[in-house]
């Protein structure tokens, strides 16, 4: 199977690079195929705008689902989010590894999110959740957090973590049509000692075994013009 992993943390010493690796070794040592997008490394751009696309279709009243829409039938977007497009398409499992920063992930991986995750290349109207396009794909959350296990509940401070992933998990993972996995969560992880930090390692790579062990079955993702072609013309009488 063919395992993406998309990495969002600036720090190539950081615990999160150490899970990133660990899943990325189990997994090929399983003998699956592994690619990872490491957002900061590469200087991934975390806003959305006119410079994602080759060019613009209406250049003087932009919208964005519009823009992408066209660039999506015409090979029009710009290469850094052509190259992540053509990555997220060919795996069969997603694994997003980030920390939690102020309540959500870092800004890099939302931005990832809303370049990368076009209309007309990964969702349109009507592949949505139970008719998404990445039915029968998995996906797995692998975060950190300086938080306590307490604080990140229902009593806590900071609200149970299922609703503080809930957009992540639920309204872009699930929105797509993936298969969503309990996330795998390392709290107060800058004050763990290394025994901790090695059992975390652990779980993760036993996660990685059990999200691979069994075959994928999907149906190929349509092409841009696949897709728009079957639902018809759409346009935009406002903007969002």
């Amino acid at each position: 199977m063919k395992l993406l992993i998309v990495y969002a943390h600036p720090s190539p010493t950081s615990f999160n690079a150490a899970l990133r690796d660990a899943a990325a070794q189990e997994a090929v040592a399983l003998g699956h195929e592994v690619q990872i997008s490491d957002l900061y490394a590469s200087g991934f751009g975390a806003v959305g705008g006119p410079q994602d696309f080759l060019v613009l279709e209406t250049p003087g009243q932009f919208h964005y689902q519009s823009e992408q829409r066209a660039a999506a039938l015409k090979d029009g977007f710009s290469r850094e989010i052509a190259q992540e497009q053509e990555k997220l398409r060919w795996a069969d499992c997603l694994m997003l590894q980030f920390p939690i920063w102020w309540g959500g992930p870092p800004a890099i991986l939302k931005g990832w999110i809303d370049r990368v995750c076009a209309y007309g290349v990964t969702y349109a109207d009507g592949t949505r959740f139970a008719t998404g396009l990445f039915q029968g794909r998995r996906s797995l959350l692998s975060v950190t957090t300086g938080g306590s296990a307490r604080r990140f509940s229902d009593e806590g401070e900071y609200g149970a973590m299922e609703t503080v992933l809930w957009p992540i998990q639920q309204l872009f993972l699930g929105y797509l049509g993936y298969e969503l996995n309990a996330p795998l969560v390392c709290y107060s992880a800058p004050r763990i000692d290394a025994a901790a930090r090695d059992e975390q390692i652990a779980t993760l790579r036993a996660r990685i075994r059990s999200l691979l062990h069994d075959p994928i079955e999907s149906t190929p993702l349509p092409s841009p013009r696949q897709l728009l072609d079957s639902i018809g013309d759409r346009s935009w009488t406002s903007q969002v």
